[in-house]
């Protein structure tokens, strides 16, 4: 064999193996695009507004409240602010005082706040509780089954419940006062 036929021999060679290796390449590019949007499609939009709001049932670590378990099936015919939080949250502290501010007024309108904590020991939250003095439901989701079951991400995340248990909004982030007020509103079981 000559030496020009073993050179195009080998140049033959090589474009195959960048044929082959290109292949699999967008292959697996495919793939894992594939697979990142069919997750994130799943986890983000599982739960948006008008969807009916999952039941769940949790202990109660919050001994201002009379009930050991807090279940969400139990609050039907009033409006549900449901929010996920953790002690290590710094949005989660901004807004904890507003949510207390507005809880005995909005709790005579038939609005119930209830403050999943996602903390992983029960003293901390006994310490947050006291420091800032809260009144309202604070189960405590040990196993994270209610934040998975809510694909809860960022924290805070909170869901405004109508009285008829569907989800009027879900915001993402720290609320003001004015926009917490405003979201209470509409899950009261008057204004809804």
């Amino acid at each position: 064999m000559s030496r020009e036929a073993r050179d195009i021999q080998k140049q033959k060679k090589k474009r195959n193996r960048f044929i082959f290796r290109s292949s699999i390449l967008v292959v697996l590019v495919g793939a894992v695009i594939f697979a990142l949007f069919s997750n994130s499609k799943d986890e983000d939009e599982i739960y948006r507004a008008g969807d009916a709001a999952p039941d769940f049932q949790l202990t109660q670590v919050n001994d201002a409240v009379d009930e050991d378990i807090t279940q969400l099936s139990d609050f039907e015919g009033k409006g549900v602010m449901l929010n996920f939080w953790a002690t290590w949250c710094g949005p989660c502290k901004d807004e904890m005082p507003y949510m207390q501010e507005l809880y005995p007024e909005y709790k005579e309108k038939g609005v119930e706040i209830v403050a999943v904590s996602l903390d992983g020991t029960e003293l901390v939250i006994d310490n947050f509780i006291e420091d800032y003095g809260l009144t309202f439901a604070i189960p405590h989701d040990t196993n994270s089954d209610v934040r998975d079951l809510y694909r809860i991400k960022p924290m805070p995340t909170t869901f405004f419940i109508n009285p008829d248990g569907t989800i009027n909004e879900v915001v993402q982030g720290a609320l003001t006062l004015e926009r917490l007020e405003g979201h209470l509103d509409a899950i009261t079981p008057d204004a809804s």
